[in-house]
């Protein structure tokens, strides 16, 4: 059974919007049965029996983590989102103000010595997953944008601006603090390398315990709207139509479980199981940052740059070769039977690779890939008017010409020669990190590269 087109593109996302929001639940388990045990003087970090640990972390997860992932919106965790980015920042605070940078530096030949020893390594794309893991906050961006109020370009270009920026200031001083501090000794969790009976160190173990209490339940959303996308179209509640028109609430089993609360308790159970059997941090972190953080952050924005400006991409080619001397063969551009608004026997011309001069090009033509962009750009260009053309058909109004006041109140954003290279860098960069973080991963787990707890 053929996927309809433009689906593929949606299997894409979700599957990795899937894959990174699982793989960080999974990690946040693992950081509560870290940090609880040892906070309350129960284990040493690393150390503990099943009761000590693993217990601990399953019944404070159901007291505190479960209720708030039965939620239905992600805006009733507005307040313990706020606490989960406040406990952040000062955790931040407390590894660069408790990591023995100076002493460890001094001790390894100062600051140059310990830059040209660990400047690269075999591990490089191993960390790179675990940092994709954490800049690749957009995999909620859709479910998180609907809470924005007057929504526009400008201020959501502006909030995302904004905590992207902040994201990735706070991720570069807890890194290069938290590594300096230690080095190749550095542990999955930072907090294990600092003293468990140590009263700082506590402190910040109980920050980042709030952290992963609050900030698991917006992963858990993610995850849910994912199968709730695959499976039932969207439909969270299972709500059924009455023979009077009206909505008929689904029949919940035992009066309190519905299709809402099962999934969402299916979720919790799937990332249970792998929180109890692993102990390292690291590996979890790095191949979920490696396959979906990668899809999500690099490759998924470059694909649908290249989508939504298909055309504008073509006529850049076409322009470019023009320039060196390469003839337009005046083939004729590919037509796609799509409504216009206003006259059902109108088409839609759509400029596709045929366009293109058909002699041979240069050898730079190859050398930058262009086959291949113009291929996705083409493929794009056709699948967006698809889009439109079938959504103008249900609504009547995305193709609709727009007046000239309302115009003026529009905002249109462009495509840029400059972003045309930029979606390239990002797309062939994430080809390289999900191939090259995976093997790298393999690596270090044959060769027990990462820190093991005994």
């Amino acid at each position: 059974m053929s996927i309809p087109f433009g689906r593929t593109g949606s299997y894409f996302i979700l599957v990795n919007m899937f894959i990174l929001a699982y793989g960080a639940m999974v990690a946040y388990l693992l950081i509560i049965k870290d940090t609880i045990p040892t906070i309350l003087g129960i284990a040493d970090a690393d150390n503990g029996s099943f009761v000590e640990r693993e217990v601990v972390m399953i019944v404070t997860s159901l007291v505190i983590v479960v209720p708030l992932s039965m939620c239905r919106d992600m805006a009733t965790l507005a307040f313990t989102s706020l606490l989960s980015v406040c406990a952040d920042v000062i955790l931040v605070g407390f590894v660069i103000a408790f990591s023995p940078v100076r002493s460890t530096v001094a001790e390894n030949g100062g600051f140059g010595q310990v830059l040209a020893d660990n400047w690269i390594n075999s591990k490089l794309f191993v960390g790179l997953g675990v940092l994709s893991t954490a800049m690749a906050c957009q995999h909620s961006a859709f479910i998180v944008s609907g809470s924005l109020e007057n929504k526009t370009a400008a201020r959501w270009g502006m909030v995302t601006s904004r905590s992207i920026t902040i994201a990735a200031a706070l991720c570069i001083m807890m890194g290069v603090s938290g590594y300096l501090g230690f080095l190749g000794e550095t542990k999955g969790d930072i907090l294990n390398n600092f003293d468990s009976d140590a009263m700082e160190a506590n402190a910040g173990r109980a920050l980042l315990a709030i952290t992963m209490f609050f900030t698991y339940p917006m992963e858990a959303f993610v995850a849910r709207h994912v199968l709730v996308q695959l499976f039932y179209n969207g439909d969270m509640d299972g709500e059924t139509v009455g023979p009077n028109g009206e909505s008929v609430p689904e029949v919940k089993r035992f009066g309190i479980l519905g299709r809402r609360e099962l999934m969402t308790l299916g979720i919790y159970f799937a990332t249970l199981v792998p929180a109890l059997l692993v102990d390292d941090l690291g590996p979890v972190l790095s191949l979920t940052g490696s396959l979906g953080a990668s899809c999500i952050a690099y490759i998924g924005p470059g694909l649908v740059y290249f989508g939504i400006n298909g055309d504008e991409f073509l006529a850049y080619a076409n322009k470019m070769l023009q320039d060196r001397g390469y003839k337009n063969n005046k083939a004729s551009a590919g037509e796609i039977e799509l409504p216009v608004v206003g006259d059902s026997g109108a088409t839609m011309e759509t400029k596709t690779d045929a366009s293109l001069p058909r002699e041979n090009k240069p050898l730079w033509w190859y050398a930058m890939g262009f086959p291949v962009w113009c291929a996705i750009a083409s493929s794009g260009a056709i699948g967006t008017k698809q889009f439109l053309g079938a959504l103008a058909a249900d609504g009547g109004s995305p193709l609709q010409t727009a007046s000239a006041d309302e115009a003026d109140e529009m905002e249109v954003i462009g495509s840029c020669r400059r972003d045309f290279y930029i979606s390239m860098f990002f797309i062939i960069f994430g080809v390289i990190a999900v191939v090259v973080g995976v093997a790298s991963n393999i690596y270090v787990e044959i060769n027990d590269v990462f820190y093991t707890p005994t």
